[in-house]
């Protein structure tokens, strides 16, 4: 049988034995279709081995893309390609931006022809590569020697790109040595190695040996290349030399003279020949030098990422890491271009003097001493460059760290009002950033000024010189000095002092990089294997003291002991702070533990069996937490014993989701056992949601979740946790982000019913749940309080049971018909397309288009573009002024060349007329006249000369500093009107497309629009312009040149555009190939701990060098597209040259030497320039590809005005009357309708509770009230129409009190007064009201204290509470709380609720509620059932409708509970009675909280 072919590289990583392998194959399986099956069963030498009697048949029999889970529903097909190619199947890894193509792969759970399942492993899946289609190898790897010297295996590439747009199909497989994993790996070696071999020697590991170790030698051979080529360039004026003294002294009868000048033109013809096609393929290869460097020193970075500490990850920032891999590594891809010009530049100076002395003497040495007097110069200007660059990255990575929390927390932002105060923030490190630009800028317009006068400085220098030491001028000394000084400086003075630049850069970075890879890594735990005993204990704690940041005096933890046996069930509970949950990321962990001086049973044991279930209670800075960290090995112990048996499994408080599908969230890289993954999606509550879910468990999510709600993301984390068949379970609060009924769910099913003979620790605040714990852990500041049973910590009287507030829980097991549901919530809104989706706020139908692909415009960039870009930065009259400006300093330039000729023309008429003299003029005028007109024209000569040189210098800096100018303030402003147009887009923009993507535009954009544009650009017009006058001298001399000029203009000219379509493309690809490494490393960090708690670690890794193989795919045609068109172009001058070389010698009997000279000189010097300006040209207009990207972002839909002309009355609203009429609301013009025509009312001062299940339209009720998109119908607040005024006034009057709070990096007081509107005093109350006054003021700073990223170092009860003292402080009539206390224990949530009652008195408060004894006291509650009002009224009477939905709930609580609830209720009603009349009152709040 023929064995099909299959791309060399299919598999885009080896999966280690560990990982499975990545597909399995039955026996006798048959595979219908093999053009669409990427199959991988055993590869070796590039083919598919198919095991024992596998078949291929052509036949597809069923359609292998139907989602799993989706009974009763015809699912919508998925294209096939759901998942990004080299991230695997959908289901398997990221497809955040997938492509349409026809890939796919086997998936797990599709069946084969004969009903076998196939399994798939690997996380990253291997790659999709089409099976049919050869092209996916990579030509080069086979190419002949011809093909790789002149490009020719891209051909194919450029016809499919000439005819249509390249799609990431078409690029090519990356070869097997530039693979991340290798390249990642041979680095890792080595600084590993350095690593412990400093450490031993007590010094600091050098990161720059390293790289010297690994890639010398290969680079080292490049280094012969580069002498050869410089040989040649110092051969070659010699040659032309010997040819202009044919000419000088013309003898048309000596044949001799002719043959040997034809010798030399034709060595002349093959210098440049051979030059055009070194100079490329030495390029080719000293840039694939740098992208394997760059490419290995992501690798290394991200794998250190994977591994930093907790303390560590204070140190340093998402912003920075980004910041390292997305502008620092590229530095290397500089720096191997230059490297070898350090010693071929002194070497090829050296040569060229020897040679220069031999033809005018010691002149020379005056043109050396410029030259070398300006390499030290240029060297000083590559060290400034390097300091100005250290300090502009510090701003840049300041800048990307504030966008990277504005981007994701834009919904709060929004909702407080605050785009002002954080547009102040970046434009202010915006504006320190652009003046660092600005003067690096202005160094590089010196420099490249220099470079520009350099050669006419030289060159005036040596001829005064030359003429005052009483020689004369003759056209081959003139020329064959311009040839060899201009073949000279531009190594000494562009190439040499490059090198130096780069150097120092690339020094920078490695010591940035170098930093970052030195920090702290976590110290995993041993994981001894259990023995199977039936009381065996799996986690031993003994006298353990842990501290997050040693250097504060109280430990997280404190002398605590116990054990955890086989199959038990340990509650963790505790107050606010008791340390359930430790601070991530610290960089200064607040420790107010030792305010609380209770006595505590220190060193009490706690014994956790087997099958028990052990619940921490969780507090703010929960030691709950802290304690879960430690026996995952994230807080490192300082004392004490922690042995831990078995694989741990860890569900984290706040969930963690990665852009993928849903099923590969769960699955996590496990095999898929079909029935297996049915008990978990039942016991975790999913079964309906997914039901829901037009692509079922495949619906893909996306960036941190954006899809799905905060219920549904607890959900898919448990889910995670629970189907890893591991040992010990930690649960940090799973039930607190989802509702009653669902919690119960889960509690029952999952963590008593699916997980019953696993050990389990369950930190929580449901109390009503402790009942079933085996054992239940106090902790309180750190130290344990007590264990036990419940009955026995009742009986204590310890604080526990002021937590559990004396109540009973419900005897009885649930009702049965609880146990029997999938999920009852579905009972009364099967119609409900909004079912379980983000309580409402975006539903399914939006849900499933939530990852937007990447725009990338097509075709080429239009003229309009540049003008925009232009014009950006500076009015008309300056542009003109610009222009202006180059025109004169490109006229002064050529006119100082001609004025070369002229005179050397006029000194051999002089000479001639001189030797003519004794001939026959001796008579006519004595000798002494005629020296005096020899010495007249001298002096005239020269000043002109020196005037012409001046205007040169001037004109030359002039134009270069106002153009940098110009560019730099265009880059200025389109950030600035980018950041204006991202803050005042609709909150939808930022669901339906990832940060990463966002983040792209702010920093790899910006960063080519700040740096690498402008000198390209300034470089680009140089050229421009010298070859236009190149052409014109050449031209005036010898008008003939144009023949060959014109045609092979037109040549030109098409070459450009034919190379453009695809070059274009191939930019783009690199581009949106590159968002993924970024989307990736951004979403890894943020669910660190779940990937280090799952073993995961290789897996992410394997995906983050599958996104970087791709984006090498991309790279590496961007390389060699540019030099399959400069080894074109090079050739056409090559023969251009030519032409004219022997053209001069066919006319050689017309010519005069000084012509001959000037248009050889000219032709030779258009060889390297005319290539290297129409390249720059296109790598203009490939970086005008970032100026169009950044302008697409300036033009986005703007959501309505913040400020509109009718202004609300100052005191507005007095009252609080919120009225809602006829609303209907969806979140995007396409986007489902989730809320139908709802009329309400909500009185002044009323507390109005919202309840409803899942997917209701709760939040989606907030986000109309607040114009997150706008209503359909109208809601009005104390009779103004909301949609009237603008969105500032709108927002500013309401508070809100958000589900996921949200804390910025600044100081505590910016975080919760940006606007600088409170005293401190102000500021000290509404801390110490939230009860949050002692943890500030341990703060080293107080309220001036930094906080870390996103507040990292508070818990997120206390970010809660710092919300809670935001509302406090604005003082508003209206106040919104959205599940609000999800996350806190019930004594905090009491607090919370005590403050709203107490402070928000005379507000009108709405709360949405998951705990509904938090709203059962409310005035009126508002039922919701699929967007729709069930029910309005007071709590009591919608218990007396037992068909009710409300009432369903509260029975959902349990028998013990309900009876509670019901009793607060009565009370309530029985108040109102006695009092029913309403004084109005000028306060509303609303609050919508996840108790």
């Amino acid at each position: 049988m023929e064995e099909p072919p299959i791309p060399p590289m299919a598999l885009i990583f080896q999966p280690s034995m560990a990982m499975v392998q990545a597909t399995k194959i039955q026996p006798n399986t048959v595979i219908r279709n093999p053009q669409i099956w990427t199959t991988r069963i055993f590869i070796s030498e590039g083919r598919v081995r198919p095991g024992p009697n596998v078949q291929f048949s052509s036949k597809p029999e069923r359609d292998e893309t139907k989602p799993l889970l989706v009974p009763g529903k015809t699912p919508k097909r998925i294209p096939a390609n759901h998942g990004a190619r080299g991230a695997g199947p959908p289901d398997q890894f990221y497809a955040s931006e997938h492509r349409q193509t026809r890939e796919t792969t086997t998936r797990p759970g599709d069946v084969s022809a004969r009903g076998e399942k196939w399994e798939t492993a690997s996380p990253v899946g291997a790659t999709m590569g089409k099976v049919s289609k050869d092209t996916r190898t990579n030509p080069s790897a086979t190419a002949g020697l011809l093909s790789k010297v002149f490009f020719w295996w891209l051909n194919p590439l450029f016809r499919t790109g000439y005819k249509r747009k390249l799609e990431e199909d078409d690029l090519y497989e990356v070869l097997p040595e530039d693979r991340s994993e290798t390249l990642g790996q041979d680095l890792q070696r080595i600084w590993d190695h350095e690593f412990q071999k400093a450490t031993k020697e007590l010094r600091t590991p050098r990161l720059s040996k390293c790289i010297i170790l690994c890639y010398w030698k290969p680079y080292a051979v490049l280094g012969f290349f580069t002498l050869v080529e410089e040989i040649i360039k110092v051969i070659q004026p010699v040659l032309l030399g010997q040819m202009i003294l044919y000419f000088e002294s013309y003898d048309p009868e000596n044949m001799t003279a002719l043959y040997k000048t034809l010798g030399y033109a034709a060595g002349m013809s093959l210098c440049t020949i051979g030059l055009a096609l070194l100079h490329h393929l030495y390029f080719y290869h000293v840039q694939r030098a740098g992208m394997k460097i760059r490419v290995a020193m992501c690798h290394m970075i991200y794998n250190k990422s994977l591994r930093l500490s907790s303390l560590a990850m204070g140190k340093t920032t998402t912003g920075q890491i980004v910041n390292l891999l997305s502008n620092d590594v590229n530095k290397f891809d500089d720096v191997t271009i230059f490297l070898h010009f350090l010693w071929v530049g002194p070497l090829q100076a050296a040569v060229v003097v020897g040679l220069l002395w031999v033809e005018i003497g010691p002149s020379c040495l005056a043109g050396m001493v410029v030259l070398l007097f300006l390499m030290p110069m240029q060297t000083m200007f590559g060290r400034l460059f390097s300091t100005f660059r250290s300090k502009t990255a510090a701003f840049t990575d300041n800048r990307i760290r504030i966008m990277n929390e504005v981007v994701s927390g834009m919904r709060i932002i929004k909702m407080y009002a605050w785009e002002k105060p954080f547009s102040a923030l970046v434009s202010e490190v915006r504006r320190k950033e652009i003046s660092m630009i600005l003067k690096s800028s202005y160094l590089r317009g010196l420099n490249m000024a220099s470079f520009f006068c350099s050669s006419k400085i030289i060159l005036f220098v040596t001829f005064t010189l030359y003429v005052l030491l009483g020689n004369t001028i003759t056209a081959s000394r003139v020329f064959v000095t311009v040839s060899l000084y201009s073949a000279v400086r531009l190594t000494v003075t562009l190439f040499f002092p490059s090198a130096i630049e780069k150097l120092f850069e690339s020094r920078v970075s490695v010591r940035r990089i170098q930093e970052f890879l030195m920090l702290d890594e976590v110290v995993k735990n041993k994981t001894i294997v259990p023995h199977k005993g039936e009381n065996e204990a799996l986690v031993e704690i003994q006298d353990l003291v842990c501290y997050w940041d040693k250097s504060l005096d109280a430990p997280t933890l404190q002398n605590l002991s116990l054990t955890l046996k086989s199959n038990q069930l340990l509650a963790v509970i505790g107050p606010v702070g008791a340390g359930k949950v430790g601070y991530l990321r610290t960089r200064r962990v607040i420790s107010h533990l030792e305010n609380w001086n209770e006595k505590s049973s220190q060193g009490a044991c706690v014994h956790f069996p087997k099958s028990h279930l052990f619940f921490p209670l969780l507090a703010v800075t929960s030691v709950q937490s802290s304690l879960l960290s430690t026996i995952l090995g994230e807080l490192p112990s300082d004392k004490g014993v922690l042995e831990v048996k078995g694989q741990l499994t860890y569900a984290a408080q706040q969930p963690w989701v990665f852009p993928g599908t849903i099923r590969s969230n769960i699955l996590f890289g496990k095999e898929l056992d079909p029935k297996k993954y049915e008990r978990v999606i039942k016991a975790c509550a999913l079964k309906r949601d997914l039901e829901l879910l037009p692509d079922g468990d495949l619906t893909l999510i996306g960036d941190r979740g954006a899809t799905l709600s905060g219920g549904q993301k607890a959900r898919v984390n448990l889910a995670r946790s629970v189907y890893e068949d591991a040992d010990i379970y930690l649960l940090d609060d799973p039930l607190s982000a989802v509702d009653a009924e669902v919690g119960r769910h889960l509690f029952e099913q999952c963590i008593c019913g699916l997980l019953k003979n696993k050990s389990r620790i369950l930190v929580t605040h449901q109390l009503q749940y402790l009942k079933a714990a085996d054992q239940i852990v106090v902790l309180k500041e750190g130290h344990m309080v007590a264990k036990g049973k419940y009955i026995e910590l009742q009986q204590s009287g310890v604080d526990f049971t002021s937590l559990l507030k004396e109540e009973e829980e419900e005897q009885q097991q649930p009702p049965k018909d609880i146990l029997k549901r999938t999920r009852t919530l579905s009972e009364n809104s099967q119609t409900s397309s909004a079912q379980s989706v983000k309580d409402g706020d975006q539903l399914p139908g939006e849900a499933v288009q939530t990852v937007a692909e990447e725009s990338s415009a097509q075709g080429n960039i239009g003229v309009r573009l540049y003008v925009k870009y232009l014009k950006a930065g500076a009015g008309v009259v300056l542009l003109l002024i610009v222009i202006a400006l180059n025109l004169l300093a490109q006229v002064a330039y050529i006119m100082t060349d001609w004025w070369l000729a002229h005179w050397a023309d006029k000194q051999e008429e002089l000479s001639n007329n001189n030797s003519s003299l004794p001939n026959g003029l001796n008579t006519t005028a004595p000798p002494s006249q005629l020296n005096t007109t020899a010495e007249l024209d001298t002096t005239f000569y020269l000043s002109v000369y020196g005037g012409l040189t001046a205007a040169t210098i001037v004109f030359g800096f002039a134009r270069n500093l106002s153009l940098f100018h110009v560019l730099v303030k265009s880059a200025q402003s389109l950030h600035n009107r980018m950041f204006k147009s991202i803050l005042a887009t609709p909150v939808r923009f930022f669901d339906i497309n990832p940060i990463g993507r966002v983040l792209n535009r702010f920093s790899k954009d910006i960063g080519q629009l700040d740096s690498n544009m402008p000198w390209t650009f300034v470089d680009f017009i140089q050229l421009f312009l010298q070859i236009l006058g190149v052409i014109c001298v050449a031209v005036s001399v010898i008008p003939w040149i144009l023949i060959p000029v014109i045609p092979l203009l037109f040549l030109f000219l098409y070459l450009r555009r034919y190379f453009l379509r695809t070059a274009i493309n191939v930019k783009r690809l690199e581009a949106t190939t590159r968002s993924p490494v970024f989307s990736h490393l951004s979403s890894s960090l943020q669910g660190l701990w779940t990937i280090r708690a799952f073993g995961a670690e290789e897996r992410f890794q394997k995906a983050f060098d599958a996104h970087q193989d791709l984006h090498s795919e991309a790279w590496f045609l961007f390389l060699t597209t540019s030099r399959w068109f400069a080894v074109r172009l090079d050739g056409m001058c090559a023969i251009f040259v030519s032409i004219t070389i022997f053209g001069c010698l066919l006319l050689r009997d017309q010519l005069d030497a000084g012509s001959v000279g000037l248009a050889l000189t000219y032709a030779v010097t258009l060889m390297g320039m005319f290539p290297w300006g129409v390249r720059q040209s296109a790598e203009v207009e490939n970086m005008m590809t970032s100026v169009e990207r950044v302008v697409e972002y300036t033009e986005l839909e703007s959501e309505a005005p913040w400020e509109t002309e009718k202004r609300p009355p100052p005191d507005w609203p007095n009252k609080g009357l919120v009225t809602f009429d006829g609303v209907s609301f969806s979140y995007g013009g396409d986007g489902p309708t989730v809320l139908h025509d709802m009329t309400a009312m909500f009185r002044p001062k009323e507390k109005v509770g919202v309840v409803g299940r899942t997917g209701a339209g709760k939040s989606s009720l907030v986000s109309a009230l607040f114009r997150l998109a706008e209503p359909q119908g109208k809601i009005y607040i104390d009779g103004v129409l909301t949609s009237e005024i603008g969105l500032h006034d709108l927002r500013k009057k309401m508070s809100i009190i958000p589900q996921d709070p949200v804390l910025f990096t600044g100081s505590m007081r910016k975080n919760l007064d940006p606007f600088d509107q409170h005293s401190d005093e102000e500021l000290w109350k509404a801390l110490e009201e939230v009860q949050l006054k002692p943890v500030v003021e341990e703060l080293p700073g107080k309220l001036e204290t930094v906080l870390a990223e996103s507040g990292a170092n508070f818990s997120v009860g206390q970010r809660q509470l710092v919300c809670l003292a935001r509302a406090v402080l604005r003082k508003n009539r209206i106040l919104v709380i959205d599940e609000a206390t999800a996350n806190v224990d019930p004594r905090t949530d009491e607090l919370i609720q005590k403050t709203i009652r107490d402070k928000f008195s005379e507000c009108t408060v709405l709360t949405i509620a998951h705990r509904l004894n938090t709203i059962v006291d409310s005035d009126r509650i508002l039922v919701l059932d699929a967007g729709r009002i069930h029910a309005y009224d007071q709590p009591y009477n919608l218990l007396q409708d037992t068909e009710g939905i409300f009432f369903k709930m509260v029975q959902q609580t349990g028998k013990q509970e309900a009876a509670a609830l019901l009793a607060a209720a009565k009370r309530v009603h029985d108040r109102r009675t006695h009092s029913d009349e309403y004084t109005e009152s000028p306060n509303i709040i609303i609050f919508e909280t996840a108790l």
